[in-house]
């Protein structure tokens, strides 16, 4: 019987032979390495990364797709919400079953619904100490968004917050047709490595900070985060007569740091 995408869990299901290879090709799974795949739906991009490492974990909050994904010999499935999965925990319970090193992390992919793809970027954020590196396809102004300059138009809040923790790129467009219903926007594949030795900064402070810089981005940082610092007593120097798009990042995180 044929699987009807549910809009409620924002399915598109990849169908296109040629993509779902290069999108393989730029994950590059090699025998052995633990790794978890969100939303695998139909198992188009499962069944290519499962064949070439021998073992797959997969997070599914679809029953019924669920049930089918339990029929293959060589996956873990866990029914749930994304949201809800402990990364730490399945690291830990993934990496002993495999016997890899103390050290050793987990790789994570996927096609991530477009509904929740920010949420289940933060929630990933929070966990980043487990994982080795995130390849992701999502919607193409949301990696334009996340990849972007300073000084540039995408260059926005979840820029700064990915940005101070990861090194990124965009490494594949994917249209439209490729998918199984077509959704209404361009996509587009993300590799996201996280920093070996990120800036010791409070996150949430670093959060807090660059939600308000952006809150009124067409403003000068005197007028948002000005009043913000003065709250805090902030008696450094930092160049307020500045739009939040025009702050490198590395300029947040020192004055997170100072603040």
């Amino acid at each position: 019987m044929k699987h009807i995408a549910r809009k409620r869990f924002g399915q598109h299901f990849l169908t296109d032979g040629g993509i779902i290879d290069a999108i393989v090709d730029a994950i590059h799974p090699e025998p052995g390495q633990p790794m978890v795949e969100i939303g695998p739906g139909l198992a188009a991009l499962t069944q290519p990364l499962v064949e070439r490492l021998g073992h797959l974990t997969v997070i599914e909050l679809d029953r019924d797709l669920a049930v089918r994904l339990r029929e293959h010999p060589h996956l873990s499935v866990v029914e749930s919400d994304v949201l809800k999965v402990d990364f730490r925990a399945l690291a830990s319970q993934m990496l002993a079953s495999a016997q890899t090193p103390a050290t050793a992390k987990i790789r994570v992919v996927g096609n991530l619904p477009y509904n929740i793809s920010t949420p289940i970027l933060f929630h990933l954020l929070d966990q980043v100490d487990v994982i080795e590196d995130q390849h992701f396809m999502l919607q193409k102004e949301v990696i334009d968004r996340m990849v972007a300059q300073p000084a540039t138009s995408d260059y926005s809040r979840l820029s700064v917050m990915l940005q101070w923790r990861y090194d990124m790129a965009n490494v594949l467009f994917v249209p439209p047709e490729s998918f199984d219903p077509p959704p209404r926007v361009d996509s587009a594949v993300v590799r996201m490595v996280p920093l070996a030795e990120p800036p010791q900064v409070n996150v949430n402070t670093l959060e807090t900070l660059v939600q308000v810089a952006f809150s009124q981005r067409r403003k000068i940082l005197r007028n948002t985060l000005g009043k913000w610092l003065d709250e805090k007593g902030f008696a450094g120097h930092f160049d307020l007569q500045r739009r939040a798009e025009e702050v490198p990042v590395a300029e947040f995180v020192a004055l997170a740091q100072a603040v």
